[in-house]
């Protein structure tokens, strides 16, 4: 299977603390890879150096390499606004903008770019909804507020939103740590589905939603990447014993 992203010899750092160490991992393409890791371990930071949100945090800053297909998305002359648009995120507390319809919650990204043609617009919503599982349930209330829906739909909005702009990647950030079982079994079907679109990484603190969902996960601790593989055998057969010891829940 070919590799979508690859990072090279990846620190992260928030000021003089470095949250990721050394990191090389080739993350496949139209595959779930799950990141577990006890809290604190530079999960969230090592998704957050694929599409270059980590560098909007004061203070914070990189060194290494994230290759996306093929090309350093921190190399010279690389926008980061176009990196963030072809590797989408959504994050671990719903945030749709309160302000706004479901609907211009959807094609926020778009304006941003310039869009205004209606029909672009209108075909857009309807697609990423869909997409995300969504349309049949608000399709008759498009000019509701955003957060007028339950928490498991606002999710599935916010993941709409990220689709909307037609990413490649979908990096996702525990995004079912806010939500009950029924909701969360809805995003995990979800996923399952898209992954066939885009390669999808998911950051996850549940090593049951990890065995369930993903094809490939990866082990940190301590901001080091200490094993990777297909979800089955790391979980059934894992090659390091601090990998054993996390699985089977002797520590963290």
């Amino acid at each position: 299977m070919e590799d979508k992203i690859v990072t090279q010899g990846l620190n992260a750092y928030f000021g003089d603390v470095q949250a990721i160490k050394g990191v090389d991992i080739r993350i496949p393409n139209n595959a779930i890879t799950a990141i577990i890791g006890p809290s604190g371990c530079g999960k969230s930071t090592l998704i957050r150096c694929m599409n270059r949100m980590h560098e909007v945090v004061r203070g914070a800053r990189v060194d290494g390499k994230v290759m996306l297909d093929g090309k350093d998305i921190y190399g010279p002359g690389t926008d980061a606004v176009m990196v963030r648009t072809r590797v989408g995120m959504v994050f671990q507390k719903p945030n749709p903008f309160p302000t706004m319809s479901i609907y211009d919650n959807v094609v926020a990204g778009l304006r941003l770019t310039g869009v205004k043609d209606w029909r672009i617009l209108d075909e857009t919503v309807e697609r990423s909804l869909k997409l995300a599982a969504l349309w049949d349930e608000v399709k008759h209330n498009l000019d509701a507020s955003g957060v007028s829906i339950s928490g498991g739909q606002q999710q599935r909005l916010c993941i709409a939103r990220a689709l909307a702009v037609q990413p490649e990647v979908l990096l996702l950030d525990e995004p079912c740590s806010a939500l009950d079982p029924i909701a969360t079994a809805k995003i995990e079907d979800l996923l399952f589905d898209l992954k066939d679109r885009y390669t999808i990484v998911i950051v996850t603190h549940n090593m049951q939603q990890a065995a369930r969902i993903a094809d490939y996960t990866a082990f940190m601790y301590l901001g080091e990447l200490i094993e990777f593989g297909v979800t089955k055998a790391i979980f059934e057969n894992p090659e390091k014993e601090l990998t054993e010891k996390y699985i089977t829940g002797r520590f963290g």
